[in-house]
């Protein structure tokens, strides 16, 4: 007979039939890179006056703010239906439900969870309000296995919950209960078991609701996240979890939202609150320490990116800057200069906006249930198209979009909205 861990062990490995992600799949949040943008191309540049055409909508799914992913056929999302927070899949093609299962229950944040799910090798992972982070065949939606950031890391719960989406780096689950000795973590995929915690004194609990994103710098691996208020954003070495650098000077005390922008040695965070942004030049110092340089401060006044997130295209990270508000700006990620940026939300949108990227053009869903299609051109701002979303609900609509195989898909609470945006038809 196998001991039990090893049973459990045997279990988790043999769980979840691989989806085979394709390159112009969206498998977690904010796509295949965390960064907002889609690789994919032959999309439309222009949008009819009413918008893409609609291929369906589906209801059902939930209340909550998280977006969707999509691999293999296979749409994730998270809902809270009759006061607990599922996880769920459902058909790419017809939005037919596959499975839905339930993780949490008794769960005092209405408006549901706010995480995308992460799919990777036949699993996917979530995070609840209240931080139950949840490992489930992406199959059959089997709970494999579940931690609480409370419970097991020390965590507490912030205002609006836990947010974040966790990263899934080969073997390691790397997640953010902000406690300040488990500021990050990382997990092993299969089992739960905790492989490193990184300790950050003033790591400011929940109140950073950014997701983690990898990096290379200096010959050395590293996650790079938004803490809460005094925590900053940090690098944390992957193979150990020590603290390699933080920056807190663009940091507010209420919350922060954005994931940084990390291209080569150069980081680009925001916050709201008036708090401002910053484009950094990290450093090596020798022996495996870092320096955060600060290649440029921008004060809120300037920039800002409340939430709905920033995204780069080239050497230019594109935003909504303003607090609540989603006005167009382009900023250059070698020098810091600010190319362009609007005064005010653009196609009758209004509130923060939620930015993708996708073959030389810019989605801005606004807050207004608005969608905006912008060219990511660092020369001019220009508005190409804009429409109504169809049948919208009367919460703010926040979720990021998800472009994946010719398709935008807009999340809006309990459903789903599927457009098809190939320009070229096959």
């Amino acid at each position: 007979m196998m001991p039990c861990s090893t049973a459990l062990l045997f279990l988790a490995l043999a769980a979840g039939a691989d989806l085979k992600v394709k390159p112009t799949d969206w498998p977690q949040f904010r796509g295949p890179n965390r960064d907002g943008a889609s690789g994919e191309t032959g999309l439309l540049k222009v949008w009819p006056t009413e918008g893409p055409n609609k291929l369906w909508t589906v209801s059902g799914l939930g209340g909550g703010y998280g977006s969707t992913s999509v691999v293999g056929g296979v749409i994730f999302g998270t809902g809270r239906k009759n006061g607990e927070e599922h996880i769920w899949a459902i058909e790419e093609a017809t939005g037919k439900p596959k499975w839905s299962t339930a993780f949490a229950s008794k769960v005092d944040k209405e408006d549901g969870p706010r995480s995308t799910p992460t799919y990777a090798a036949g699993k996917v992972y979530a995070v609840g309000p209240l931080g139950d982070l949840v490992c489930a065949d992406a199959t059959t939606g089997k709970i494999l296995w579940q931690k609480n950031y409370v419970k097991d890391f020390g965590g507490s719960v912030h205002v609006w919950g836990y947010c974040d989406s966790v990263l899934v780096d080969g073997n390691s689950v790397i997640a953010t209960p902000c406690s300040k000795t488990a500021a990050v973590v990382a997990l092993d995929a299969n089992t739960g078991a905790t492989i490193w915690k990184t300790t950050v004194p003033n790591a400011g609990d929940a109140g950073g609701y950014a997701s983690a994103v990898k990096a290379e710098i200096g010959g050395v691996k590293m996650y790079v996240t938004l803490l809460g208020q005094a925590g900053g954003v940090v690098g944390v070495d992957a193979k150990t979890g020590k603290l390699l650098w933080q920056y807190t000077k663009m940091m507010n005390g209420t919350a922060n939202v954005p994931s940084p922008i990390v291209h080569g040695d150069k980081v680009f965070c925001s916050t709201g609150y008036e708090a401002g942004a910053a484009l950094l030049k990290i450093v090596p110092k020798g022996a495996g320490a870092f320096e955060a340089q600060e290649i440029k401060f921008y004060k809120g006044s300037e920039l800002q990116n409340h939430h709905g997130g920033m995204v780069r295209v080239g050497d230019y990270v594109y935003l909504g800057s303003q607090h609540n508000k989603g006005n167009p700006a382009c900023v250059d990620l070698r020098t810091g200069a600010i190319q362009w940026k609007e005064d005010a939300n653009v196609g009758k949108g209004d509130g923060s906006a939620a930015v993708a990227a996708a073959d030389g053009m810019l989605y801005f869903r606004y807050q207004n249930h608005v969608m905006a299609l912008i060219k990511a051109d660092p020369k001019e701002f220009t508005l190409v198209s804009s429409f109504k979303l169809p049948e919208w609900s009367r919460k703010n609509s926040w979720q990021h979009p998800a472009i994946a195989n010719g398709r935008l898909y807009i999340r809006d609470q309990d459903k789903l909205h599927a457009f098809d945006i190939k320009a070229t038809k096959e």
